[in-house]
C-alpha cells in the first residue's frame, strides 16, 4: 500500500502549536495549494488543506513559518472520526506531515507586494538555512528566455564527430 502526499502551498495562518499530556509538540495549520487550471471565469482556484505535524518538526514550523510562507511538505493522508457534543459522528481528513521545507527566503517573501497574504516576518532575525540553500539568495529565474548553461557560444561539431 502507498499513502504519500507532497504539497507546495502558502500557509493561510500561523501554525497553532500545542502539546499533548505526554509533552509531544503538535502543530496544525491550513495550506492553500493552487490548482493547475483556471475556472470558467479565468481565475485560479485553490484547495485549502488541513495539515498536522508532530514533535520537533512542529516546533520548527511554528517558530519559522508564518502566515503567507511558501512551504513544501511530505507526509500521508489520514482520516479519523469522533463524536461531537451533539452526539453526531464527525469525519476528518487531513494530511499528517513528516517533513516541511521553507521554499523562499524571508526577504523574497517580504519584497512581494501582491499575493494577499500580508507581510508578516518569519519571527526571528533570520530564517534557518535548510540543506545547502543560501537563505539570502534571490529566487532563481526558471524562465525559458535565457539559456540554462549561461552565455555560451554554440559548439562547433562536425558531422564526422557524431556517433550516428
Amino acid at each position: 500500500m502507498i499513502n504519500n502526499v507532497v504539497l507546495v502551498g502558502r500557509m493561510t495562518r500561523d501554525a497553532e502549536l500545542r502539546y499533548t499530556p505526554q509533552n509531544q509538540a503538535v502543530a496544525t495549520f491550513t495550506l492553500a495549494v493552487n490548482r493547475n487550471f483556471k475556472n470558467h471565469n479565468g481565475e485560479r482556484e485553490a484547495d485549502f488543506i488541513n495539515v498536522v505535524i508532530w514533535r520537533q518538526q512542529a516546533e520548527n514550523l511554528a517558530n519559522w513559518a508564518k502566515k503567507g510562507a511558501l512551504i513544501g511538505i511530505t507526509g500521508r493522508i489520514q482520516t479519523r472520526n469522533y463524536e461531537n457534543q451533539q452526539g453526531q459522528r464527525v469525519y476528518v481528513t487531513e494530511v499528517v506531515a513528516d517533513n516541511f521545507q521553507m521554499l523562499e527566503s524571508r526577504s523574497a517573501r517580504e519584497g512581494q507586494s501582491s499575493g494577499g497574504y500580508g507581510g508578516n516576518s518569519f519571527g526571528g532575525s533570520s530564517a534557518p538555512s535548510y540543506g545547502n540553500a543560501d537563505s539570502s539568495s534571490q529566487v532563481p529565474n526558471f524562465s525559458r528566455d535565457e539559456s540554462p548553461f549561461g552565455n555560451t557560444n554554440p559548439m562547433d561539431i562536425s558531422d564526422d564527430d557524431l556517433p550516428f
